[in-house]
Order: structure tokens, then sequence, then C-alpha cells
């Protein structure tokens, strides 16, 4: 039951501020994804998947639907970041000494810890055991 509890705690606090991420992303655009990806020479068109990642996935996560689907599409959009936006920053330390990519970090390692959990029994999934 505590295990239930666990990954119900870890799947919505990681898929709600991921979505959140999401969200913004519908109200102003892809458009500085785009052009991150135009940067590193791939295809604009890519940028819609930040929707996959950011707002597709965390839903599923949040309410226990294709779990598993739903974080492997959210550790992908975190690649993604790292790829585009934070290698520079990889090996960095931030003023208080953590890991300066610690936010991003937890985002991309909360992802795959519930791809490999999945969602447990309190989810819509766990209902029968199936879906999730």
């Amino acid at each position: 039951m505590t295990d239930d509890i666990g990954k119900l705690l870890l799947r919505v606090s990681v898929g709600v501020l991921i979505l959140l991420h999401g969200i913004a992303k519908l109200q102003s655009g892809i458009d500085g994804v785009a052009g991150m990806l135009s940067g590193h020479g791939l295809p604009t068109f890519l940028a819609y998947g930040v929707y996959l990642g950011e707002v597709v996935g965390p839903i599923l996560v949040i309410i226990g639907l294709f779990t598993r689907i739903g974080a492997l599409f959210m550790v992908g959009n975190m690649l993604f970041a790292f790829a585009l936006a934070h290698m520079g920053d990889l090996f960095s330390l931030g003023q208080m000494g953590g890991w300066a990519l610690e936010l991003q970090g937890m985002f991309l390692f909360g992802s795959i810890a519930i791809a490999l959990l999945g969602a447990g029994r309190y989810s819509v999934g766990g209902i029968n055991g199936r879906f999730n």
C-alpha cells in the first residue's frame, strides 16, 4: 500500500511540475524550441515533440494511464532539453554548491523512475492492472 502511495506522489509531483512548463509553451508557443533545433541543424517540426513531453506525457503520468509511455515521452523531452539548452552546464555547480542542472536532472531521473516503476494501484490504469 505505501509503495502505491509513493508511486502516486512521485507521478503527480513530477507530472505537474513538467506540465506547468508545457502549459507555458501552449500559451507562448514553441518558437524558442524551434530556434534551438534549427541552431543545431535539426528540423524545426521536431519542436512539436515538446507537446508530447511536456503536455501529453505528464497528463498520462498524472492520471496513471499508459504511465510508462507518458514517462518515456518526458524522458525524451528532457534528453532533448539537455542536448539543446543545457550541455554547457552539464558539469557545473550552482551558486549554492548544487548541480547547476538539478531541476532538469530531477525531471529526467524522476521520469526514468516512473517509467521503471509504473503507475501503481492508485491510477486510472491501476484498477485492473492494465494500461499503466
